[in-house]
């Protein structure tokens, strides 16, 4: 029908510009871009118009932006190599930082989640697990309780909840303790140095989120200041596991217990080498960065066999092709999520992630630039790309650009010929090369 219709290389031409996105999001409106006079502020021509209509699919699609690589492959895939230009820019520098972050003291810490119960393991030993076998790398019981029974699922649950909280608190005591070993005042550390770091949260087989976090000293100004001469990989290491092993968060008491959270007893702080002078033997930059954004996709359904999307009601869960363990810590975050004591966590609208709420990459606010620079730079290229020299317009020396524009939601997702017809498009000329960074 689309053939027949002469809408098919026009509507090829949209999809394609979706980047493989399978879920888009659907848009009814306009967009004008108007040239202004900058000394008078009059508006005076045209430069741009775009109207939904007018496209080939009857309304703008726009694509989901979905980091969860079992909702959308495409989308997650490029959130993932945004992930890894802006971890590595705050390692070697670029997209705006100096390239003398390269040479500040940064080390890779992985932070992981106290013990609720023995679960089945492979011990890196060698040993067989205590269940008295030895586990396949993908068995489904790698992480699942020994006894189910006596695993601490209410200390699971609460921990997912407070697992951000807990990282603010370090990072807090990070500073102290980091000032503390340079024989500064809490006060006057800031006049001398900062700290800065990138960090992204994974699941564990058992459900718990542990962090992985890139973490720098800088200078005053950040990464565009050089670090104190007293500044050190070891002297941060050593304030890290300081710093992680005294912050705690008080959590709630249910039922007569109180629950108090910090992380866990395996704590690994590695410096991060540049490959350039170890020759890769040791942690180096990429190594790092790739990891980081390997998880930033990842959200608990991957680990765990949870879900990937909320539930509304506990009765989802009899349809629903999750694990025995992911049930009974969503049954027990609906259960808590009932009590009018704990409303604040909302464990019922991410019972789902099992808890956690927090975001799965974060960053502080001078280590590199933001993923919605990357998205706006690769929105401009778009742009650049898409537009027509013989019918554009650009504003003029003496003028500026005003735009107005008005979208309303129309729906997601795509129809069934232009789903067939997405799936049978290669790879837009140009788009091979497109880059996912500024």
């Amino acid at each position: 029908m689309l053939a027949s219709l002469g809408t098919m290389p026009e509507l090829a031409g949209q999809l394609s510009g979706l980047g493989g996105c399978t879920h888009p999001v659907r848009l009814d409106g306009h967009r004008t871009e108007y040239a202004v006079d900058k000394t008078t502020g009059e508006i005076g021509r045209t430069l741009h118009h775009l109207d939904s209509a007018a496209l080939p699919a009857g309304q703008l699609l726009v694509r989901c932006n979905n980091r969860r690589t079992t909702r959308c492959a495409a989308c997650a895939e490029t959130y993932r190599r945004d992930t890894y230009h802006l971890v590595t820019a705050g390692l070697r520098g670029g997209k705006g930082t100096p390239d003398q972050v390269a040479t500040h003291p940064r080390v890779f810490a992985t932070f992981t989640a106290p013990g609720f119960g023995p679960v089945h393991n492979r011990p890196t030993s060698g040993r067989d697990c205590r269940c008295g076998i030895r586990h396949d790398e993908q068995d489904p019981a790698l992480g699942t309780p020994l006894d189910p029974d006596a695993y601490d699922y209410e200390a699971a649950v609460l921990w997912n909840a407070h697992a951000g909280a807990l990282w603010r608190r370090f990072s807090i005591y990070l500073r102290r303790e980091v000032a503390k070993r340079a024989g500064l005042t809490q006060r006057t550390f800031r006049d001398h140095a900062r700290i800065s770091f990138a960090k992204v949260a994974e699941y564990q087989k058992r459900g718990a989120v542990h962090f992985h976090a890139v973490i720098r000293l800088d200078g005053p100004e950040g990464g565009d200041t050089p670090p104190p001469a007293w500044a050190s990989a070891e002297l941060l290491t050593d304030a890290i596991r300081a710093a992680a092993t005294a912050a705690r968060v008080d959590g709630p008491e249910v039922d007569g217990r109180t629950h108090r959270f910090a992380f866990g007893r395996q704590l690994d702080v590695r410096p991060i080498r540049s490959a350039d002078f170890d020759g890769g033997q040791e942690l180096s930059e990429r190594a790092v960065a790739a990891y980081i954004a390997k998880y930033a996709t990842k959200g608990a359904e991957t680990a765990t066999g949870t879900l990937d999307r909320p539930i509304r009601f506990l009765a989802e869960l009899a349809q629903a092709r999750i694990t025995d363990h992911a049930r009974r810590m969503i049954r027990t975050a609906w259960a808590l999520g009932a009590r009018s004591e704990l409303a604040d966590l909302r464990l019922r609208a991410w019972a789902h992630m099992l808890c956690f709420r927090g975001h799965f990459s974060t960053k502080s606010r001078r280590y590199s630039t933001t993923l919605g620079a990357l998205r706006d730079a690769r929105a401009d290229w778009r742009r650049a790309q898409a537009a027509s020299p013989a019918t554009s317009q650009d504003a003029q020396d003496g003028e500026t650009t005003l735009v107005l524009a008005h979208w309303v939601f129309a729906g997601t997702g795509l129809s069934a010929a232009e789903a067939w017809l997405a799936a049978s498009l290669e790879p837009a000329p140009g788009t091979e090369g497109e880059p996912t960074h500024g």
